[in-house]
């Protein structure tokens, strides 16, 4: 095998879904998603460790972040519309149910929760979050919204315990607000 192939991904690379399943549709069940992830997750863990999976999980989370406010979202709305905006298109990927908890538009900061999420909703005491993709999935979209880089972290999880996931996100280069109100 060539391992020297570097691949790009692209929304296009998702594919023409209903060409390509006719009978099945878009839909699959979330077993067979999280099936999927917590199997990857246990193999690159054997092969990297912990902390280096974590690594790739968030990587891989904020490329497909990107991809989707670049291809679903409307980036020209302002703040309020866009978070409207993507708490829609959330519900309607049937990804999660978006809450904003706090927002400070002063420092760009804020709480946010996700319930019903893909990746954990139901799982059991890990003792650890476990949503290392969604952090970069969070992080990326707030990202190509504003051009701007975020810490995203989980504070709260069904791995932990919680009921729903929370999570914080902060602006590391704080730019003035206007010029994220007034061109977004």
């Amino acid at each position: 095998m060539d391992y020297s192939v570097k691949y790009n991904f692209k929304w296009k690379d998702l594919g023409d879904i209903a060409l390509g399943r006719p009978n099945l549709g878009p839909l699959t069940k979330v077993a067979v998603y999280r099936l999927m992830e917590y199997t990857m997750r246990d193999v690159l863990e054997k092969r990297y460790g912990a902390v280096e999976t974590n690594k790739i999980f968030f990587d891989s989370g904020f490329l497909a972040g990107s991809e989707f406010c670049r291809n679903v979202l409307n980036k020209s709305l302002k703040f309020n519309e866009f978070i409207s905006d993507l708490t829609q298109k959330l519900l309607n990927f049937q990804i999660g149910v978006l809450r904003v908890e706090s927002a400070n538009l002063e420092t760009f900061s804020f709480v946010l929760t996700i319930s019903e999420d893909l990746d954990c909703s139901g799982l059991p005491f890990y003792g650890v979050p476990v949503c290392d993709y969604d952090e970069g999935f969070i992080a990326g979209i707030l990202h190509m919204y504003s051009g701007r880089s975020f810490e995203v972290k989980e504070i709260d999880c069904w791995g932990t315990g919680e009921r729903t996931c929370r999570f914080t996100a902060k602006l590391i280069n704080q730019p003035e607000m206007s010029e994220l109100t007034a061109t977004n």
